[in-house]
């Protein structure tokens, strides 16, 4: 019966549906007012079931969408979009947005018809009587357009359930959704309304079959990838996507309609974003904002992800600048501001603001609040609580940074060969041009007339009129800020930018002797105010060598010292008069630092700045100061008893860098002269004493391909995906999104690698497969240190192996050693044969698979052909062969010791191989799969048959697994859930052992003991299983990515398996089995001289 009211109230006629679309504000829109629908309509119905695709509605008239305007075909789909191409089958469900085609989203969401009752109706109307409708609820929302469409695309809804999974969520039992999406087109745009029903909206989320969780809809746009050599995500934006915003689209409107939402989405202003309809509901527009409180404009709408306002100034309507800008939503309204829902960017009549607060805030949770508006009642909310990670706030970082979540939030570190506070990164020894304004107000000797002056010509100061000139000569520090922002940095030491980044200054200057005080504040712009002592004209000033101390605490830096300067006036009479003048300096130093990292290294409390020596000129025909200071960071003189390091090379200029080059105090590691090596700057390759440009890699150019200049070094826009380079030009292996949050692993040539997207606040942990260079000087042995009687930890950092000797359990931190250099080498996986007392591991950069005797020797690589990523790698010492997972082949193989031998033993439904381990005496080989769509523990016979999944629930990214055979305990380190658990394989209980870590890579076990390596600490963690606790921490002096670690037993554990003697009989490969034996032959090797048997 109710179905049959429906579809008889989609008859109403023309001048009804037009008296009720564009009434003033007052009711909601009901379902009779919706467009014509329905068979007698000319629809076309979409078949009944779960995530099904219409077949091509061929169009009569293109449909232009974004910068295209050549769609002449599009898939409506159960699942609330309108496709502009058929959607791949593997994004039939919703999944992760943006999707990789273009879509127009009115509600999308995972819904069911199946049982028949909900309908899916479609069709492309050209009727002069929808085409009128069409136009004039395009023309309530864009009054200042004249739009005469030609053809209406209508797609309705009707009464559709939510998909519900295997558990049904009773709360939405008999919840029905109707709503309807109109596409209208004339010849130069195209736009979309969308149209939501008093009570047409029951239910706001759906059962995810990928997240397997209750996920809220989505009203959204998307360009769908672009590119042809450099695929990308194109533009999109996202009007809502949670549940108080889904909720209201009913109850408000950007048209002036409740229920009735306009957006432009194809014409020469949406090549960049789509431009929502900016009309508001019932408010007065006499209403305006007094802008003279705000400093910046950022507009107030709907938020297509979870962060605070963005640092970029909303543009104006239709500008083609505009670029998925997110807008920041809020629960309630001041009188004067626009209603809720998702208006587009400011118009001349409502201005845009930015609440004031600190720019980059992420100390504490956000939540905007203004008043509310009677007229509607409807409100938004938003939470910034929840969204403070790298995730969504990549974009806060320079491209020269590393973004690292915290338990308490995100913090950005430049990556090597640029320093900074992250925030803002420039490149180590390149010389910095300083920008900015100086203005003041100064008074000059006992004069009481001002003089005001205001410029900004960088990096010099402004032009200054004779009266005032010379007297500011002394006034050095205005400019040598800049020094103690740049000093060299000795190491320990860190010099003002890399502390702060972007600081506020603010200083006071006291003339001895003299009336008053000068006032500084350096931000952007300088600003001097106070008194100076007069300087006769034509006088010269000499300023003596000086020492500044800087006192560090968290935010604060304050400096002072005391000061002389020498002023030599014009020869008079043979003679030229000098007097020697003292002033006393103090400044206060504000910025905001990241206090999420506990595990930087604490700055010393007191710095010295020396400035060794000091030149200023006041150019009398330009009217210019100009300083020069020549100076250095480092500890107070006499602190440890030297102050040796203020004679290296780096400082007073004497090295033979390269003027492309860094100079680097410190050790001589590459030249050995006086203690300072030189470096090449990123983009250059050489000895450092020479340099050559390089030639620009593919991500180099991608990145200036998608950013549209070469060298752009500003942020990405939200919305936009742009790549990153690390220092040396190789695709960063771990991509995100920065405003979707989510992130993927990539190959050396920028691929995306399936199954590796995670969800926003999830980072993979992905590979780099390329090998740092190699730096030119002095070569590194590469022959194995023999190793100490007793056990020890083994560990690979990237280009080397690590030893760390084990008394008892207790790591002996001090006589921590490098066991193996291999700077050609990404070693990831370790394990060890206590038989041989040889170490093996997988290098991803070749790739290969190489070992080394612990007796000392040169290392050898025993497999080097058909690799893709040998990642983990496991060792049975009694049956003398090797496994390794292969993540880019998706397979897991066996070989012999020696690399011979090779036996693939799976290859099918593996996404993200990693770790593996086997025990040896029961026979058993188990691994981890960390595919993000379904990771898992597997296991099997050590021949490949009886494989079965161990674990499958509550794992998130299960990096490292090991076996201890005294306890015949399996654990693993899951860098998703972060946590460590074990379990008895054949017993179903699993043990959390520990939670809360870092971000967990690989595992090995000793006794009752645990040791993992950590990512985001670079460290070896000790774990006492007895007790569930982390025990000790070690900290390699090289801070970088630990991967693999593995324990070097001095003896063998006891037991056999069928395979200790005489290879079990085999004439090839004996692979164990639990109480028994296979015999297996290598790959393409079958013959006469092999035999498979069990």
């Amino acid at each position: 019966m109710l179905a049959a009211i429906r579809r008889s109230g989609a008859a109403w006629t023309r001048a009804l549906l037009l008296q009720l679309l564009l009434a003033g504000p007052g009711g909601c829109l009901s379902r009779q007012e919706l467009f014509p629908f329905g068979p007698g309509h000319g629809d076309l119905e979409l078949e009944a079931g779960d995530d099904q695709v219409s077949p091509a509605l061929e169009l009569r008239r293109a449909l232009r969408f974004f910068d295209k305007s050549d769609i002449n075909s599009v898939y409506v789909t159960t699942n609330g979009i309108i496709a502009m191409s058929e959607p791949p089958a593997k994004e039939s469900s919703p999944g992760l947005f943006p999707p990789t085609f273009g879509v127009v989203a009115p509600f999308l969401a995972d819904l069911d018809t199946t049982d028949g009752f909900g309908k899916v109706y479609y069709r492309e109307d050209l009727s002069p009587s929808v085409t009128r409708l069409a136009a004039e609820c395009v023309q309530r929302g864009f009054p200042e357009i004249s739009f005469q469409p030609s053809s209406a695309v209508v797609v309705t809804w009707e009464s559709v359930a939510p998909y519900q999974g295997p558990s049904k969520d009773p709360a939405q039992e008999g919840k029905r959704n109707t709503f309807q999406a109109v596409l209208a087109s004339s010849d130069s745009s195209s736009y979309a309304i969308f149209l939501y029903p008093e009570d047409g909206l029951q239910f706001d989320t759906t059962f995810s079959k990928k997240d397997e969780t209750q996920v809220p809809a989505v009203v959204a746009f998307s360009q769908g990838v672009q590119g042809f050599i450099w695929k990308s995500d194109g533009a999109y934006n996202i009007f809502a996507n949670d549940r108080e915003s889904i909720g209201n689209l009913a109850k408000s409107s950007n048209s002036g309609q409740q229920g009735v939402w306009v957006f432009e989405i194809g014409s020469p202003a949406t090549a960049s974003g789509v431009v929502p309809s900016d009309v508001s509901l019932g408010l007065d527009d006499g209403a305006e904002y007094d802008d003279e409180d705000y400093d910046s404009v950022t507009h107030l709408g709907l938020e297509d992800m979870g962060t605070t306002s963005f640092p970029y100034e909303a543009p104006r309507s239709g500008d083609p600048s505009m670029h998925s800008v997110p807008w920041v939503l809020s629960p309630r309204r001041l009188p004067t501001e626009r209603p809720p829902g998702p208006p587009g960017p400011p118009t001349e009549r409502t201005r845009s603001f930015q609440l004031p607060g600190e720019r980059f805030h992420q100390q504490h949770p956000q939540v905007i609040d203004v008043d509310e508006v009677e007229e509607t009642g409807v409100v938004f909310s938003y939470n910034t609580d929840s969204r403070q990670t790298c995730a969504n706030n990549r974009h806060q970082c320079s491209v020269h940074a590393e973004c690292r979540d915290f338990a308490t939030g995100f913090c950005c570190s430049c990556v090597a060969g640029y320093t900074g506070n992250g925030r803002q990164c420039v490149a180590e020894g390149s010389p910095q041009r300083v920008n900015g304004k100086v203005k003041g107000r100064i008074l000059v000797g006992n004069s009481p007339v001002p003089i005001v002056f205001e410029n900004n010509r960088p990096p010099l100061l402004p032009p200054f009129p004779r009266t005032v000139g010379y007297s500011l000569l002394p006034l050095a520090p205005v400019g040598g800020i800049i020094g103690w922002m740049f000093a060299v940095e000795p190491d320990g030491f860190k010099n003002g930018f890399s502390i702060t980044g972007e600081f506020t200054r603010q200083a006071e200057v006291t003339f001895v002797g003299h009336p008053g005080k000068l006032h500084g504040h350096l931000t952007i712009t300088t600003e001097l105010e106070g008194r100076v002592p007069q300087i006769p004209f034509g006088s010269s000033v000499h300023i003596e060598p000086y020492t500044e101390l800087y006192h560090y605490s968290p935010g604060v830096i304050t400096s002072s010292s005391t000061r002389e300067y020498t002023v030599m006036e014009p020869e008079q009479d043979g003679a030229a008069p000098s007097t020697i003048y003292t002033y006393q300096w103090r400044q206060t130093i504000t910025f905001q630092e990241c206090a999420h990292d506990t595990s930087r290294p604490a700055l010393p409390n007191t710095q010295q700045l020396s400035v060794d020596s000091v030149f200023v000129l006041y150019n009398q025909e330009e009217s210019i100061l100009r300083y020069a200071l020549s100076n250095s960071i480092g500890p107070v003189k006499g602190r440890n008893g030297s102050s040796d390091w203020a004679s290296n090379p780096c400082y007073i200029g004497t090295h033979g860098c390269d003027t492309n080059a860094a100079c680097r105090p410190g050790p001589g590691v590459q030249f050995a002269w006086s203690s300072y090596t030189c470096s090449c700057l990123p983009g250059f390759s050489g000895d450092g004493r020479a340099c050559q440009e390089m030639e620009k890699t593919r991500c180099q150019l991608e990145r200036e391909h998608i950013l549209g200049a070469a060298g752009a070094a500003d942020p990405p826009r939200p919305g936009l995906f742009v790549p990153e380079c690390d220092e040396h030009g190789h695709y960063v292996p771990t991509q995100c999104h920065g405003s979707t949050g989510y992130c993927w692993c990539v190959d050396r040539d920028g691929r995306e690698l399936e199954g590796t997207r995670t969800r926003p606040g999830m980072r993979p942990p992905c590979l780099s497969t390329v090998a740092p260079p190699i730096h030119h000087g002095p070569s590194v042995p590469t022959a194995v240190i023999p190793l100490p009687p007793g056990t020890h930890l083994l560990f690979a950092q990237t280009g080397k192996i690590e030893r760390l000797p084990l008394e008892g359990s207790t790591m002996q931190k001090s006589e921590a050693k490098t066991l193996l250099h291999a700077p050609d080498k990404v070693i990831i996986g370790l394990a060890f044969d206590c038989v041989d007392k040889m170490v093996y591991w997988t290098d991803i950069s070749e790739p290969s698979i190489g070992r080394a005797s612990l007796h000392g020797g040169e290392p050898t690589t025993i497999i080097r052909q058909d690799l893709g990523s040998p990642e983990g790698i496991a060792l049975d010492h009694l049956g003398r062969n090797i496994f390794w997972t292969d993540s880019h082949l998706d397979r897991i193989e066996v070989a012999k010791l020696d690399g011979t031998q090779r036996r693939v033993l799976f290859e099918t439904d593996l996404v993200n191989p990693r770790g593996i381990v086997t025990d040896s005496v029961r026979g058993n080989l188990y691994w981890t799969d960390w595919n993000r769509e379904s990771p898992k523990i597997e296991t099997s016979y050590m021949d490949g048959t009886n494989r079965k999944i161990l674990v499958q629930d509550d794992l998130g990214l299960p990096n490292g697994l090991t076996f201890d055979a005294y306890s015949a305990q399996l654990c693993w380190v899951d860098a998703g859930t972060s946590r460590v658990e074990c379990l008895k394989p054949g017993q179903p209980s699993r043990r959390k052992v520990l939670e809360g870590l870092q971000y967990p890579f690989a595992v090995t076990s000793y006794g009752k003991h645990l040791y993992y390596t950590d990512w985001k600490m670079s460290s070896v963690v000790a774990v006492d299983l007895a007790i569930s606790k982390e025990t000790d921490t070690f900290h390699p002096h090289k801070q970088t990515r630990l991967y693999g670690v593995t324990t070097a037993l001095s003896q063998c554990p006891q037991g056999h398996n069928y395979c200790s003697v005489n290879n079990g009989g085999c004439t090839h490969l004996c692979l164990a089995t639990p109480g028994s034996r296979t015999c297996r032959c290598p790959d393409n090797t079958l013959g006469v001289d092999c035999i498979e048997r069990k």
